[in-house]
């Protein structure tokens, strides 16, 4: 082969490796975003697995997930005074003066003493229907009733009622919270400010907004449910877990 053959023959031979290079780099590009893409497409499909997987077990803890979400929401409160230390504290402001009056009415200072934390006890429990006599709850000291609570008709009108009493200290936005399962999924919750009481020795009395039972065949059964009486420093002073039902007619008709 001659010189100029050969030189040729190498041009020709160096044009076909170059396009034959940037044919195989653009194969290697498109072969690597196939492959990113695959990756990430494979990457989503674990991430979403993952997270089919979490909610799946979130789903079995459902009640404490619930209270960690609330107790994560929970509101910065100053510091906590004595009944005492209240009542001396900004005692020349004519309005707040009047204010702690009104709140604490006739309350023996000397009887309440100097402790910090308030006390509440849940004195009694009822459920009140029109033109039914009250269903008396009984609360035991366990919080867990042992089997059936109580019973309720379907599409019946009723309502919570119960008395505490506070001592030791003023009691800052006390509520009640009720949530209701069944078969394992929340089906209803329930929140109510009772408000802020002073300790006294004649009981308080609250009834809650009068609500309806659900009716119809999906609606009757058994349910499992979890009251609790808390205040604005999440103080919990009465949890209970208990189960009840709702039937065509009322227990004992």
């Amino acid at each position: 082969m001659s010189l100029a053959a050969e030189a040729v023959s190498s041009s020709k031979s160096m044009g076909y490796d170059e396009k034959s290079n940037e044919g195989e780099e653009n194969s290697e590009a498109s072969k690597t975003k196939t492959t990113g893409k695959a990756a990430a497409e494979e990457e989503n499909v674990g991430e979403s697995g993952e997270l089919v997987r979490k909610m799946s077990e979130s789903s079995i803890y459902a009640t404490d997930q619930d209270e960690e979400d609330e107790e994560g929401r929970k509101i910065e409160l100053g510091p906590q005074y004595t009944l005492k230390e209240q009542i001396e504290k900004d005692k020349d402001d004519e309005s707040l003066r009047r204010w702690k009056e009104q709140l604490l009415g006739s309350v023996d200072i000397n009887s309440v003493g100097e402790t910090l934390e308030p006390d509440v006890k849940i004195l009694s429990l009822a459920i009140k229907s029109t033109g039914r006599p009250d269903i008396i709850l009984p609360i035991p000291e366990s919080g867990k009733p042992k089997g059936l609570w109580f019973t309720l008709k379907e599409g019946s009108q009723y309502s919570l009622k119960f008395t505490f009493q506070v001592s030791n200290n003023i009691v800052s936005g006390l509520r009640y919270t009720n949530t209701v399962w069944k078969a394992g999924l929340k089906v209803d919750s329930t929140k109510e400010m009772i408000g802020t009481f002073s300790p006294q020795a004649e009981p308080y009395t609250h009834e809650m907004h009068e609500e309806t039972t659900p009716s119809g065949m999906f609606a009757r059964g058994s349910y499992s449910a979890r009251s609790k009486f808390v205040d604005d420093d999440d103080k919990c002073y009465l949890e209970i877990n208990y189960t009840f039902d709702i039937r065509k007619e009322w227990q004992g008709a």
